[in-house]
């Protein structure tokens, strides 16, 4: 090659290498021309709700969309647009006063999925290959003005493991709710107990109470035959969308959080940053009177990565959060020393199950296991009610009256002498160290205030003594039982007359209920 050559060449060289850095950062600086690497779309109002944008159907501003990280607000055009990689969930933030549509199973349907290959080959199906990305991927709300007060059902851990125990949860919990007057039901994860082909009948009994349905990832809702945590969600997300998400419903935000970390055959609690990162970006969006709840699975309490979640909200005035996974109920208040730096306290609740203690317990009547929790708490259910950016959870035990909020404790009959040694022990459910409880003998007795004790139920005690012993009930014996957090204990009166007694009790929670109860007792003389 001769000296010109070489010359010309370098120079083509320089000219190949400047070119490719031109168009390196004109890609960076305007993202939007990278098909590749890009979703967009429009939020529109889909008046005629048939989720197809047909003519005139306007698209909507200010409407949050994620992608699991970046957040971006709608133009005044509804359109939108966000980076995409080969696996990723593009899901709108439903705005107050704005419904996403629902299936036949009453499941939101607020979400694109992005996977060209689908997801790999395990036990439990995942996606199937959803092939390119489309030119324009829309997202349909329907207006409708919110109320501001109403009601949501919250569950914990279902976690029927076949469909005998999906025939429990129908009878024993889902018939009183149809027809339930609230606005969208929570499920807090553990929706079936590993056996994820449950997870369509499910949804399909769940949906005959009539009303919204969302739901939070447990870890019995993992692929569990995957290595390491990025697969361990793939069936999750082919039937309820992404594992992580939020939604404004009224004057409350509802964060959505997965806090599963599958790892080789084991799980732990954590968040992880790329949630964190989400968390941050769209609560940016957030206005700061909104009442902001955060719902996962894995209670708080054991978390290692608590304060810095709790940071991301430590500036807000209205917060909760709500969990499940451990079978019982427990409020925690958290304050500085237990990682919360914000006004006041945070208010973390760990609610009870649905199965109880996974559907053990001997059968009453109708075949159903008393599924008592390892607390001495019946299986059940909350509302939760909201009024404005305020709220109060109220507990419902399964087939059981809405006035059934605690078991007492005494023994059948006492001499009187006994009386001054005698406790009477009252569970109230769902209590906290904010309920009050008193109670009095008789009704001529005085009231007198009960103590809170961290103890095992005496009842679940009972239970689980007949299970040990050579004749147990039928049925699969309880896991376990655990100290209960919401007991009270009182000794009877000193010598009172003999006759037969009213125990009466009465509590008031940290939101205003009022709730009795009673029990009668025989005083035999000395």
């Amino acid at each position: 090659m001769n000296q010109l050559m070489r010359r010309q060449f370098r120079i083509y060289l320089v000219v190949i290498i400047l070119t490719a850095a031109f168009l390196s950062v004109h890609s960076l600086s305007n993202p939007g021309e990278n098909d590749a690497a890009y979703v967009r779309g429009i939020v529109f109002n889909d008046e005629n709700r048939n989720q197809v944008r047909d003519d005139g159907e306007k698209g909507v501003a200010q409407v949050c969309v994620s992608n699991g990280i970046q957040v971006v607000e709608t133009d005044e055009d509804g359109r939108y647009e966000l980076p995409v990689s080969d696996d990723t969930i593009i899901f709108v933030i439903k705005p107050q006063d704005w419904k996403t549509p629902i299936d036949e199973n009453n499941l939101p349907r607020f979400y694109y999925i992005h996977k060209p290959a689908g997801s790999p080959d395990m036990k439990y199906p995942g996606v199937e290959p959803t092939g390119p990305l489309s030119d324009s991927v829309d997202f349909p709300l329907y207006y409708e003005k919110e109320p501001t007060q109403y009601r949501a059902v919250i569950f914990g851990d279902p976690q029927a493991r076949d469909r005998q125990e999906l025939a429990y949860m129908t009878h024993d919990v889902i018939e009183e709710l149809v027809g339930v007057d609230a606005e969208f039901g929570i499920t807090l994860g553990d929706v079936v107990f590993n056996d994820l082909s449950l997870f369509d009948s499910h949804n399909e009994i769940v949906s005959r109470i009539g009303i919204p349905w969302y739901n939070v990832m447990g870890n019995h809702d993992t692929n569990q035959d995957v290595v390491g945590d990025r697969y361990s969600d793939e069936t999750f997300e082919g039937t309820y969308g992404p594992p992580y998400y939020a939604f404004n419903y009224g004057d409350v935000h509802f964060i959505m959080l997965d806090n599963i970390q599958w790892g080789d055959g084991e799980y732990e609690g954590g968040f992880g940053d790329k949630q964190f990162e989400f968390m941050r970006n769209e609560i940016a969006y957030v206005p700061p009177d909104k009442l902001i709840i955060l719902l996962m699975h894995i209670p708080l309490a054991g978390m290692a990565d608590r304060p810095e979640l709790l940071s991301i909200i430590d500036d807000r005035e209205h917060t909760l959060s709500l969990s499940a996974h451990w079978h019982q109920q427990v409020h925690f208040f958290f304050d500085p020393a237990t990682g919360w730096n914000g006004e006041g306290e945070h208010h973390h609740m760990i609610c009870g199950t649905v199965c109880g203690p996974w559907w053990s317990g001997a059968p009453d009547e109708y075949g159903i296991p008393h599924a008592t929790m390892v607390d001495g708490a019946p299986n059940g259910y909350f509302f939760i009610t909201f009024d404005g950016n305020e709220y109060a959870i109220e507990y419902k035990a399964a087939r059981a009256p809405a006035s059934f909020q605690m078991n007492i404790y005494a023994p059948e009959e006492i001499s009187s002498a006994e009386a001054g040694d005698t406790d009477v022990i009252v569970n109230v459910f769902a209590g906290s160290e904010k309920s009050t409880v008193e109670m009095k003998l008789g009704e001529d007795g005085e009231w007198v205030p009960m103590r809170r004790m961290l103890m095992l139920d005496p009842y679940i005690r009972k239970i689980k003594e007949a299970e040990e012993s050579d004749s147990p009930p039928p049925g699969r014996k309880l896991s376990r039982q655990d100290p209960s957090t919401h007991n009270w204990m009182k000794k009877l009166p000193q010598d009172p007359t003999p006759g037969l007694y009213v125990i009466y009790v009465r509590t008031i929670d940290m939101f205003g209920h009022e709730y009795e109860g009673k029990r009668i007792i025989r005083i035999n003389e000395a």
